[in-house]
């Protein structure tokens, strides 16, 4: 197969995928005939032929996907008026200590923002698919280790927490109020929309 043709293949599955591809699920298009150095080749070749477009190919934390550029936004919120739910301070301000102080207890989090942690609030990200228990603490009553999963890094169009964006006073007493805000600008800033193929856009 010449690399025009393996091309192709690899834009018509990454636009009809359901959700991020990874290298390995690529090179299983080829029955493992092309190596990984010439799929992330043929792959920046693909992000520069639709660098003009709607769409861009985005590399996140779990892989490769197609996705609406941040200007189509205002355009296609208009064909589903549907607006993603908005979180409470609590929910924000508790998403934004476990992503940047992971791994972290409820206890953490609680003596971070001075208030008890609602079991509410904890099961909000859960269900949204945005924080896990990893572990436990070597401590009395072994408590959970909350973290954040790559649901949380693809659903913000990240490939890494290297990529969150930086604070300005991640250590001093307004640690809790200036993490909320800072998280959620980046939660409503960047909802990108993968395209009519796939099944749905992760809520």
């Amino acid at each position: 197969m010449n690399t025009s043709e393996a091309k192709k293949v690899l834009e018509t599955a990454l636009l009809c995928a359901q959700e991020p591809l990874a290298l390995n699920d690529l090179r299983r298009l080829f029955n493992d005939e092309l190596n990984a150095d010439t799929l992330r080749v043929l792959l920046d070749e693909l992000c520069e032929d639709w660098s003009d477009g709607g769409l861009e190919l985005a590399r996140l934390s779990a892989g490769w996907r197609f996705q609406s550029r941040k200007d189509m936004q205002d355009y296609l919120g208009r064909l589903n008026p549907e607006r993603p739910p908005r979180y409470s301070r609590a929910v924000m301000e508790t998403l934004a200590i476990i992503a940047y102080r992971q791994p972290v207890t409820r206890g953490d989090i609680e003596d971070i923002r001075g208030v008890t942690v609602s079991t509410q609030v904890v099961k909000a990200l859960e269900e949204r698919g945005w924080v896990d228990v990893i572990g436990h603490r070597d401590a009395p009553g072994r408590p959970g280790l909350y973290a954040t999963t790559r649901a949380f890094l693809d659903d913000l169009g990240l490939r890494s927490l290297d990529e969150l964006p930086p604070l300005s006073d991640a250590g001093g007493d307004d640690f809790s109020a200036s993490l909320g805000p800072t998280l959620e600008q980046k939660v409503i800033d960047f909802a990108p929309t993968p395209p009519p193929s796939a099944a749905q856009t992760p809520s």
